[in-house]
Order: C-alpha cells, then sequence, then structure tokens
C-alpha cells in the first residue's frame, strides 16, 4: 500500500526536505537525516505503508528489525558513537519508521533526550555525500 501524503511513500520534495536516500535494505529504506546535529543520524523506513510493528508478518518484523541493526552497525564503524539511540515514534506520520541518532559523549545533547528535528546543522551535498558513503561502506 502506498499513500502519496507520507514522504516514505512519495518521495520527491517531501522526502527531500528531511532526508536523503542512502539505500535499500531487505525490507527498508535507509535514509540519511538531513539535520546532522548528531553525526551520521539516520532513519530505516519500512517498505510499505504500514503504520505499527504489528502490521507486518513475524518474518518481516524480524527483516525489519535486522535492517535497523544493519544500518546501526554501518554507522558505530563509521563514526564511532558513544550511544546509538533509537526512536519509534510518530502521531500524525502512520508509516513504520525509526530514526537512529548517535550521540557522542563530548556532543549535542549527550545526557539527555534529542530533539526531534533541531534544525540547527545542516551540511553542503558534498558533506552529505561524504558522509552516505562512510555509511555505504560499512554496510
Amino acid at each position: 500500500m502506498i499513500d502519496n501524503n507520507c514522504p516514505y511513500c512519495a518521495g520527491g520534495e517531501k522526502l527531500a526536505a528531511f532526508g536523503i536516500e542512502i539505500c535499500e535494505l531487505k525490507v527498508s529504506k535507509l535514509f540519511l537525516f538531513k539535520e546532522q546535529s548528531h553525526l551520521g543520524r539516520c532513519i530505516v523506513a519500512y517498505k510499505d505503508h504500514v503504520s505499527e510493528m504489528i502490521d507486518i508478518s513475524k518474518e518481516d518484523r524480524a527483516a525489519f528489525l535486522e535492517d535497523i541493526c544493519t544500518a546501526s552497525n554501518a554507522i558505530h564503524k563509521a563514526f564511532n558513537p558513544d550511544k546509538v539511540n533509537y526512536g519509534a515514534f510518530s502521531d500524525t506520520l502512520c508509516h513504520l519508521h525509526m530514526h537512529l541518532v548517535p550521540k557522542y559523549k563530548d556532543g549535542y545533547e549527550w545526557g539527555g533526550v534529542f530533539a526531534m528535528n533541531p534544525q540547527e546543522k545542516f551540511l553542503t551535498d558534498a558533506e552529505y555525500e561524504e558522509i552516505i558513503a562512510k555509511i555505504k561502506a560499512n554496510i
């Protein structure tokens, strides 16, 4: 099922407002979150427009969690964060997705909850490409 109002389904400008596609995984797509206050922050979005983990089969749920682990492992290898925070929440954008937010002890928001979109750190296209290349090299 596709929802044309959903940025993960529709792509284009709606998605480009906050993310850049990195690659496809087993049952999801990996996106770089454009706001990079947390170096390497990404989103893993399930391949179909479903709202909840309980809306997918046990096999796809396991594969989705494996995709999250694959992405997290790549982030750890590429950027060596002290911790990756995981966030699965959204009341209005009902497309199953998980935020992967690398945290650094000497960095932004260490010791607290990450802001959904602090709108503080945006990069050049070349800088986004460099981050994406580092993540892809570790998938």
